[in-house]
């Protein structure tokens, strides 16, 4: 497989970027790597590593997208930005699928643009995983869409357990809707008109309304919401498990009975940490485009953006953006 990456995307680009890039072909996640980018910043930094020749090809792209700006005006302003350069690689087939670590709404317009959305799909989800006391959830959607309405509740709910079923191999996935309370008329006019429609789905299994209490408890597979919710909810688990780890730190560091305590807690400690660790996970499936988009994290390390790599070539194999296309097209034919 090959992955286009756009270098300049994160908050310490490019070098996770390239680290994780050299990682991803040293491990064998793909068989070339596209790094985009300032050229001559790329260069110097590759020659640090070991990689196989003519596996990673540095692409020069002289410009960057400035998160803090307006996503449309950067894009329109920068044509020969980075993320903009990556996608045309991808559009242009000669590679198979995009990362970036970029801004959300710049991403997600740009492969709009450059992509198209998926025939039927009214808009497109972004769709993590979350951890979970048992098996890893899907949330959708996280920061791709603000404002929802009941359809595209829906849909999100539909492609979120298409993507269960498909990269889980959940046989009748559990979706669950984001909401205030548990009984079916709680919530606003959206969530309470997509409870009702849900409902009478025979395609999907959902199991009604689920409170922020429970979204890490693991009694649904696929958890739905607009992206407003959805990213709070993404940065706040994030933000509790960086704080937790931080005031145990702090502890073991200031109390010696404490530091005995931690030798002997080490290995539930370090599962504990790679479980919520967003790293493992790579980065989000932008679902709902005609290519494959993953958007990994601002923050993301070296291994982070290698595992979205391995995640991106792994879906193209999958061959999932297939199943999704087919499963549009015979429910708009029928």
């Amino acid at each position: 497989m090959r992955i286009a990456v756009d270098a300049f995307g994160s908050d310490k680009a490019p070098f996770p970027e390239v680290e994780g890039a050299v990682n991803a072909i040293n491990y064998k996640c793909c068989s070339k790597i596209f790094l985009v980018g300032k050229s001559d910043l790329l260069e110097n930094e590759l020659e640090k590593y070991y990689y196989p020749k003519g596996t990673i090809t540095v692409v020069d792209a002289p410009d960057v997208i400035d998160p803090s700006e307006k996503p449309v005006a950067e894009l329109k302003k920068k044509p020969n930005s980075s993320l903009m350069k990556a996608l045309s690689i991808v559009k242009e087939h000669e590679a198979d699928a995009l990362v970036s670590a970029g801004s959300t709404g710049a991403v997600m317009a740009a492969s709009l643009l450059y992509f198209g959305r998926i025939k039927g799909v009214l808009r497109p989800a972004l769709a993590i995983s979350l951890p979970t006391q048992k098996e890893p959830e899907i949330l959708l959607d996280v920061g791709a869409n603000v404002d929802c309405n009941a359809d595209n509740l829906i849909q999100f709910a539909e492609m979120g357990s298409i993507y269960s079923a498909y990269f889980q191999k959940k046989k009748n996935p559990r979706v669950a809707l984001i909401n205030i309370g548990e009984e079916r008329k709680k919530g606003n006019e959206v969530t309470i008109e997509a409870h009702a429609r849900l409902e009478k789905m025979k395609n999907l299994n959902f199991i009604g309304n689920i409170e922020g209490k429970d979204i890490l408890k693991g009694i649904a597979d696929v958890i739905i919401s607009d992206g407003f919710i959805g990213n709070i909810i993404l940065k706040t688990v994030e933000g509790v498990a960086f704080s937790l780890f931080g005031i145990l730190k702090q502890y073991f560091e200031e109390d010696w009975i404490a530091k005995i305590g931690a030798v002997l807690s080490y290995p539930a400690y370090r599962y504990l940490k790679k479980k919520l660790d967003y790293s493992e996970y790579g980065g989000g499936f932008l679902l709902g485009v005609n290519e494959i988009t993953i958007i990994a994290h601002g923050r993301s390390n070296a291994k982070a953006i290698s595992n979205a790599i391995k995640f991106a070539s792994f879906s193209k194999k999958s061959q999932f953006l297939s199943h999704i296309k087919d499963y549009y097209k015979h429910k708009m034919e029928s």
